[in-house]
């Protein structure tokens, strides 16, 4: 007599139950690290291990499905990203190493200066101002130059030629350079800028800064902060 093979409804049941949530635990604790193909691999499991009778809810693939959607997603823009960064990164240097040897005006308070040369600048210069001067100071606060400016609202430029106030050149050294503009009575401080060569270029690419210009009157200048180019 021959016997034939009956499924258990029992252990049909709890086959089901464990694929799903074994197949759940996974998707949930370990998605990130699973391949398209592996996920697949599960759902397929859960499908033919279910019964008939009282399937897997629907919501489950659906929400396991979002998951792994929701997860895929986040790391094809990680990556896209990370590819964007480097791009943007490698321009910002090509667009540095291009300003070695020009001048660019960044905004500061102080610079080195060398004697027997000039020191340049712009003032931000607030509206209703009726005149405005910089005060050139050196490292011991002592006032060596002031030079007048326009009193037009806006960026306006200025050049210190190296003398103090009895037309002796100056000493080399670090100076402070600081504006004030005479608005409606009241003395009022302005940004000011300052002029530095390029002398050579570095990449930050761990920092925010990305690429940093050097110059040996401003030292190190992040290149978002460069005001212009000349």
């Amino acid at each position: 007599m021959t016997v034939s093979s009956v499924t258990n409804p029992t252990n049909t049941q709890a086959a089901a139950n464990s694929a799903a949530s074994t197949a759940a635990a996974a998707s949930s604790a370990t998605i990130s690290a699973l391949s398209v193909n592996d996920f697949l691999t599960l759902l397929t499991a859960q499908l033919q291990n279910q019964d008939p009778d009282q399937p897997v809810d629907p919501a489950t693939f659906v929400s396991q499905l979002a998951q792994f959607g929701t997860v895929s997603g986040i790391q094809s823009m990680q990556a896209s990203l990370s590819t964007l960064s480097s791009t943007l990164l490698s321009n910002q240097a090509m667009a540095g190493v291009n300003l070695v040897g020009q001048q660019v005006l960044a905004q500061a308070s102080s610079a080195q200066y060398t004697a027997g040369q000039s020191l340049s600048g712009a003032v931000q210069v607030p509206t209703g101002a009726s005149s405005a001067a910089v005060q050139i100071t050196n490292s011991s606060g002592a006032i060596v130059q002031q030079v007048s400016i326009s009193a037009a609202a806006g960026l306006n430029g200025f050049t210190w030629n190296g003398t103090d106030a009895d037309g002796t050149t100056a000493p080399s050294g670090t100076y402070t350079v600081q504006a004030i503009a005479n608005v409606s009575g009241t003395p009022t401080a302005a940004p000011t800028y300052l002029t530095g060569t390029v002398e050579s270029v570095s990449l930050n690419s761990s920092g925010s800064s990305g690429v940093t210009l050097n110059t040996p009157e401003l030292g190190a200048v992040p290149m978002t902060s460069v005001e212009q180019i000349d």
